[in-house]
């Protein structure tokens, strides 16, 4: 399993923390979690997130992202954890993942408020605020979900997951009180 973390836009080290606050090193490999380069590419874009992806798993250090990627890659179940804008991009890149006849393990938007998100691979929404959850269940609610509540600040959700306490919201919508990180690790 590949972990993705698709960030939004925001000063890197928001990422780090991100990461940290989820401890994933507990779960995974560093070398199974592929952030996202903000900085050099559109968090927004598909297909910039797609062609990482593909480089990091071919492993050659090649950048000349030739697609489709070959078969022997195509098993690896990816894991896509997104945010904000990154959202946008990283369900795109999941979508064309699957059509190439990739394994989506789970996708996972940190409020991605107003992004649709269909697919065929378990979806998972986490809202910084009720309001949040509320109405991007409009445009697909997931599986289960999580929002906090008390609300926190956009980047507080993803600066620090391990501090935004609030409700996991099973696929029957009954609440349970958890942290965004242990809704997170829970998924994973």
């Amino acid at each position: 399993m590949k972990v993705i973390i698709c960030p939004g836009i925001h000063p890197p080290e928001l990422t780090e923390s991100f990461v940290a606050g989820l401890e994933l090193s507990k779960f995974c490999q560093p070398a199974d979690i592929l952030i996202f380069p903000t900085k050099d590419y559109p968090a927004y874009s598909g297909w910039h997130i797609l062609q990482f992806v593909g480089d990091r798993l071919r492993g050659d250090g090649k950048t000349d992202y030739q697609l489709p990627i070959t078969n022997y890659q195509l098993p690896i179940r990816l894991v896509f954890i997104s945010f904000s804008a990154g959202v946008v991009g990283a369900i795109a890149a999941a979508k064309a993942w699957q059509r190439m006849g990739g394994k989506v393990k789970a996708f996972i938007a940190l409020d991605g408020w107003g992004v649709p998100l269909f697919g065929d691979f378990p979806i998972y929404r986490v809202s910084h605020d009720e309001f949040t959850h509320w109405s991007s269940a409009l445009l697909g609610s997931g599986e289960e979900s999580f929002y906090a509540d008390p609300g926190v600040e956009h980047l507080e959700l993803w600066r620090s997951p391990q501090t935004a306490r609030g409700w996991w919201v099973n696929a029957q919508g009954q609440r349970a009180p958890a942290t965004a990180a242990e809704f997170l690790v829970g998924v994973l």
